[in-house]
């Protein structure tokens, strides 16, 4: 099966938690249906990424990335790529990448979706991602890593997250509902 098979599949099975996330499934879904490449950074102006929040045992804490390019806390993940055979398998990858650690990897199933606006990503400013995001429950003591697309990776309280998106503070929730 193809990455964009995958994520078609996925995307239509998904039970979206709210009326609003099942508008963006919906969109998602009628993406990939008339963008074969529509899983992949030349797709503009929109395209899939995926993503993983982690979490501690107790859902108390979220481990963070400071990205380097939009200079914002956010979780970790990114662009899918030509390997990836999964979305799943793209959100484990980027968060092993940009976290450190080697053994993280995300809990089956999508938990949330989020559009946004990307001015970074293409010079003129008109793209949008799709991120599918998943989350992944840390080890007790787990040492993560700043990679080069980070500027600091950081433990944050829950109710203390610098700057969040609302995006961010729902999929937190989502997670520790999950927990």
């Amino acid at each position: 099966m193809s990455l964009h098979a995958d994520a078609l599949a996925m995307l239509r099975a998904w039970a979206a938690p709210s009326d609003s996330q099942e508008v963006l499934r919906q969109r998602y879904v009628a993406h990939l249906e008339t963008n074969p490449e529509g899983v992949f950074k030349p797709c503009v102006p929109d395209h899939l990424t995926a993503s993983c929040l982690v979490v501690s045992q107790d859902g108390a804490q979220v481990l963070l990335t400071h990205h380097r390019k939009a200079r914002r806390w956010f979780q970790f993940g990114g662009h899918l790529e030509q390997g990836d055979p999964t979305l799943w398998a793209a959100a484990a990858r980027e968060l092993r990448e940009e976290s450190g650690v080697p053994d993280l990897e995300p809990l089956p199933g999508i938990v949330q979706l989020s559009e946004h606006p990307v001015p970074f990503c293409a010079p003129s400013g008109d793209v949008h991602h799709l991120d599918v995001r998943f989350v992944a429950v840390a080890p007790a003591g787990v040492a993560p890593e700043v990679s080069e697309e980070s500027l600091d990776v950081r433990w944050w309280p829950v109710d203390s997250i610098p700057d969040p998106d609302e995006d961010l503070l729902e999929l937190a929730k989502l997670a520790q509902a999950r927990l």
